[in-house]
């Protein structure tokens, strides 16, 4: 299995003096985080119209081998909520695909109050470019059952697996050859980690995406150098 492993997000003054040097000009972050590690979550693409410039920029602070897993924009998710979503996806994916090879996965997170409705969500997936992987993030219990499962394998989309701080509880389910996983917890202890690492290793998957959560004090960093070296 390969292990992708970032934070999401990359660009938070906060962090400097814990991750980034107090220095360090802000211009260069994603340069300076390309050298930590080669995977970053781009939370920017959820609130932001995604730009050619903007992706020629990223391209050129990162090495080839650089992914970049990008948050759908909230207007696909929140605002029209899988619905009518045609002329966006496609120009959404457009646009992304300028990054080439650096293209990860795109996350689809719904919200918390997006309850299940397995018509919407195969009409909404039957749109997606079936040479891009796409993960789905759910955040209502009803949608954890096995005819969501089925539509997601029979499309290889991905559940994304997320641990937040609320009561939801997601299952571990494999739904693609390939895994992400999203802890979304302040603080994780070694042994913690260690557990995760299992649950994921016990997956057959090729791939797996695994990000931590930003936080002002820096943590998501040093965990996932910790996870990294536990992969080691």
């Amino acid at each position: 299995m390969h292990l992708h492993v970032g934070t999401s997000g990359y660009y938070y003054p906060k962090w400097k003096g814990s991750f980034y040097p107090q220095s360090l000009p802000a211009k260069q972050m994603l340069k300076y985080y390309a050298e930590q590690f080669r995977d970053v979550e781009i939370n920017y693409t959820f609130k932001n119209l995604l730009t050619e410039s903007t992706l020629e920029t990223w391209k050129s602070q990162v090495p080839a081998d650089f992914t970049f897993a990008l948050k759908a924009p909230e207007r696909i998710t929140h605002i029209k909520r899988l619905k009518g979503v045609d002329e966006v996806i496609t120009q959404f994916f457009e646009i992304a695909g300028e990054l080439g090879n650096r293209l990860g996965p795109t996350l689809f997170q719904l919200p918390p109050n997006f309850k299940k409705d397995a018509s919407r969500l195969q009409e909404f997936i039957e749109l997606l470019p079936s040479n891009r992987r796409a993960a789905m993030e759910f955040r209502h219990a009803s949608w954890f059952d096995e005819e969501v499962f089925d539509l997601l394998r029979k499309h290889r989309v991905a559940l994304c697996i997320a641990e937040e701080k609320d009561d939801l509880k997601v299952p571990c389910v494999a739904t693609a050859d390939w895994g992400y996983v999203r802890l979304r917890r302040d603080n994780y202890s070694g042994p913690e980690l260690k557990t995760w690492m299992t649950q994921i290793m016990k997956q057959d998957w090729k791939e797996t995406f695994v990000f931590f959560k930003h936080d002002d004090e820096g943590k998501g960093p040093k965990l996932a150098k910790m996870f990294m070296e536990l992969a080691d």
